[in-house]
Parts: structure tokens; C-alpha cells; sequence
């Protein structure tokens, strides 16, 4: 059995960084958890890598209640103090912080557009962008398109929402379709 053609940043030695690359990055996603969870480790990841970041990704879930935004967005000191000392996720006091404030502006969306999906997919009419990068690489850091989204989500009070980790959530949910010409993903049914 031949081994499938990945995008050269899925890391073969690590399972879980395979399973996420075979089965989750790039396919669209409108599940408001999963789209509230993973802007939330988009940011947490600035500074680090991404694999970091997935290998703690069961920790965050635990940590941060399942992503419940009702009860993130009501976390006070005592609950940010047993963050800060849980070291199976990024102990950073600005992040955990704009966890929170991101859960409140959640709030805030949700009651006003009905949440992150109509927000986000609104923006693509629906439909993701599917690029044609090569193994060799050209796809960008961030785009206008993520520049506006970014602009935007700051302009509701989200934090952590620059434009490259706005264009890296996009690929991660399935706005954008970056998975390389030569992947076995690239040309995948998605959704």
C-alpha cells in the first residue's frame, strides 16, 4: 500500500497531526463549538506551532468546559488562576484572558448575526475558496479577505483575531481549501 501525498506541513511522525490533516483541516465546518474552539486555538497558538498547540488540544477541551461560551464568557479570577496553574494548556495570562473576551463578543455575535457561521460563511457566500497551491509552496500568510474578517471580528471586541491567524482559522475550518494540488485532499468532497 502506497502512502498518500500530504501537504508538506502534516508531520508524519505525529498521529494526531495526521489525523487532523487527513480528516479536519479544510473541510468546512458550521458547528458553532468547533468554530468557537478552534479561533480560540488559532490564537493560542501565535508565538508557537500549531502542533503544540493540537497536542494540547484535549486539555483546552477539558480546560475551557467543552468550549461552553455561556460558561467561558462568566469565568472570573479564581477560575483564570486554575487556568494560569494547568499545565496542559498554554499558561498565558493574555490568552486565557481573550478567551474569555472572545466568549462575551460570542455572545454578543450570536445574538445579533446567530453566530460564527453565518458570520464567517457570509463572507464566501457559502461556498469555500479552493486554491491551487503546489508542494512548493506559494500560498500566503494572510489575504485581504482575512484582513477584512480580522478587522471586523477586532471591530466586535474578539482578541487574538490578526489577519494571519485569521487566514490560518480559515484554511483550519474550510473557508479556504489550502491543501496542495498533489494531496490526496486536494480534491476530496468537503463538508
Amino acid at each position: 500500500m502506497t502512502t498518500p501525498i500530504r501537504c508538506a506541513w502534516a508531520n508524519p511522525a505525529n498521529p494526531r497531526y495526521l489525523a487532523y490533516h487527513d480528516e479536519e483541516w479544510g473541510t468546512p465546518c458550521h458547528d458553532e463549538v468547533r468554530l468557537f474552539e478552534m479561533l480560540n486555538l488559532e490564537g493560542a497558538q501565535a508565538g508557537l506551532s500549531w502542533e503544540t498547540i493540537l497536542n494540547k488540544r484535549d486539555n483546552y477541551r477539558l480546560a475551557f468546559d467543552g468550549w461552553d461560551v455561556q460558561k467561558i464568557a462568566r469565568y472570573d479570577e479564581v477560575k483564570v488562576a486554575s487556568l494560569l496553574a494547568d499545565v496542559g494548556i498554554v499558561r498565558n495570562r493574555l490568552k486565557i484572558a481573550a478567551t474569555i473576551t472572545n466568549a462575551q463578543a460570542y455572545l454578543r455575535l450570536q445574538a445579533e448575526v446567530g453566530g460564527l457561521a453565518p458570520f464567517l460563511w457570509a463572507y464566501v457566500d457559502g461556498v469555500p475558496i479552493h486554491n491551487q497551491w503546489t508542494l512548493l509552496g506559494g500560498n500566503p500568510a494572510k489575504t485581504p479577505l482575512s484582513d477584512r474578517i480580522s478587522k471586523e471580528l477586532s471591530r466586535r471586541g474578539f482578541k487574538f483575531v490578526g489577519s494571519t491567524i485569521i487566514y490560518a482559522y480559515m484554511q483550519a475550518i474550510g473557508m479556504v481549501n489550502d491543501h496542495c494540488v498533489e494531496c490526496f485532499r486536494h480534491e476530496q468532497p468537503t463538508g
